[in-house]
């Protein structure tokens, strides 16, 4: 188990910047407004040779109720219980607030690792607001520019001998052999839990971790990062994306909620499978069906998680309305796992991680050619395609093409004349006839004769052309 370092300090003293320097990509976002971090962020650092889990926190204010800000402090000093040593960044430029000597004195009383971070301390503003931190009581400061990458090396410094230390201390880890049926986890599925605002998605997450790792309450719109946690869950290793809510365009007018729904974006497309949620008391409006449609043409697994469900009085009735519902307005869905799930109680959670791991599968499903071809001489001979023009369609061969999603490609005489509805018609029927429901399926047409066919006549007659004395033969 490596170094944890939790970044922490009152807002916009430049947390997710540093953060997004040690992992070495824009992962958290950035804007000059303060408050814009919510949740805690962890990933991968790298400091020259150094290697550490950084978490990203939201900025420290001095609420202590239950409103919004005394939330993400309580979820911040939850970060700094669970790290092993906190840089507290403080802006130099700005020099030292009331509320830096506050937290100052509330990180000395916690009695872990501290290391006082001086950030923005370029040029001569920054220095002499640098000296003022030694006020503090935590130590020399570091003096860095976390935009431009200035006083790496000083921090490095600093936090070398703490990562030789946690190093000597963790227990050399053994092979252990996976039992049959084990499942590795360290190829976890991607999931991406999408939606409008106020849907549910983190206190969903939160009950899937079994702890309240995500910034949640009943304001729309507290989630703004696409937060990555990993956990094993049902026994198989998951990662799992928890994205902010996804308006309509017409009403996203701030530059940060564009941000935060772009970072949403990025998530979806790198998502495996999407779990839309969908509010049981307003459900399929058409944001829902526009969030669909996007993970469909990502060609992402869907799964929808009809959230809210312990608030629904008439569960039969309702239920039944919402399939309908799904198979009418979405049919390139068709068939798509609707799970009834409670964020609040837990209630179905074990259902979705079924629907998950089985629409996973079928993501990656390969259909041998020989049962394709089978099918799709079946296929014409109940239904012919049309003759557009008086010209006969002729469909000679087919294939399995890709994986993540299913993409299959047909060879037709006259591909560009092939009607888009028996294109279809043939999705349709994969998807009803190899069980692939729900799952986004990719249909190509080529022109050309099936190129499989007399390549054994082909392979002889280059043996022959080659075999000695051939060209005696000819002659």
């Amino acid at each position: 188990m490596g170094l944890n370092v939790a970044i922490v300090g009152r807002p916009n003293v430049g947390k997710s910047t540093l953060f997004n320097r040690l992992v070495g990509k824009r992962l958290a976002l950035v804007d000059d407004q303060p408050g814009v971090t919510r949740d805690l962020r962890e990933g991968a650092a790298r400091l020259a040779d150094l290697r550490f889990t950084v978490i990203d926190t939201a900025g420290l204010e001095e609420a202590t109720d239950d409103s919004l800000q005394g939330r993400m402090r309580k979820l911040t000093e939850r970060a700094v219980g669970m790290a092993d040593v906190s840089l507290f960044m403080v802006d130099a430029r700005a020099g030292v607030t009331a509320t830096d000597q506050v937290f100052a004195e509330i990180l000395r009383r916690a009695g872990g690792a501290v290391i006082l971070v001086a950030n923005k301390a370029e040029g001569q503003a920054g220095s002499d607001g640098a000296l003022e931190a030694y006020g503090l009581g935590l130590g020399d400061p570091v003096q860095i520019s976390a935009e431009h990458g200035e006083g790496m090396q000083d921090l490095y410094t600093r936090l070398r001998p703490l990562v030789d230390a946690k190093e000597a201390e963790a227990e050399p880890q053994t092979d252990v052999d996976l039992e049959d049926g084990a499942v590795d986890p360290a190829r976890p599925i991607q999931i991406a839990v999408i939606g409008r605002p106020n849907a549910g998605k983190s206190t969903l997450i939160n009950k899937i971790l079994g702890e309240d790792r995500l910034l949640t309450g009943p304001e729309a719109g507290i989630t703004r990062d696409a937060i990555s946690v990993n956990t094993i869950w049902g026994g198989r290793a998951f990662r799992i994306f928890d994205t902010a809510g996804m308006r309509k365009k017409a009403r996203v007018h701030e530059k940060l909620e564009k941000l935060s729904v772009s970072d949403g974006l990025r998530a979806t497309k790198f998502a495996e499978v999407v779990v839309l949620m969908i509010d049981v008391q307003s459900p399929f409006d058409q944001q829902d069906l526009r969030i669909a449609d996007l993970a469909e043409r990502e060609g992402r697994a869907v799964v929808f998680a009809v959230n809210k469900w312990d608030l629904e009085p008439n569960k039969s009735d309702k239920a039944r309305e919402l399939r309908e519902a799904l198979a009418r307005l979405l049919p390139q869905l068709s068939g798509a796992p609707l799970v009834l799930v409670s964020g609040l109680t837990g209630a179905g959670l074990d259902k979705l991680n079924d629907a998950i791991l089985d629409i996973y599968e079928k993501w990656n499903a390969r259909i041998p050619t020989a049962k394709l071809n089978q099918w799709l001489t079946g296929e014409i001979a109940a239904h012919p395609p049309p003759a557009p023009g008086g010209r006969r369609l002729k469909l000679r061969y087919m294939t399995q093409a890709k994986t993540r999603p299913p993409g299959f490609v047909v060879f037709c005489s006259i591909p560009e004349a092939l009607p888009t509805a028996y294109k279809r018609f043939l999705v349709n029927g994969l998807r009803r006839d190899f069980d692939l429901p729900g799952t986004p399926i990719r249909l190509f047409v080529r022109g050309g004769d099936n190129p499989y066919e007399g390549k054994k006549k082909r392979q002889a007659n280059t043996l022959d052309k080659h075999r000695p004395g051939a060209r005696r033969d000819r002659g």
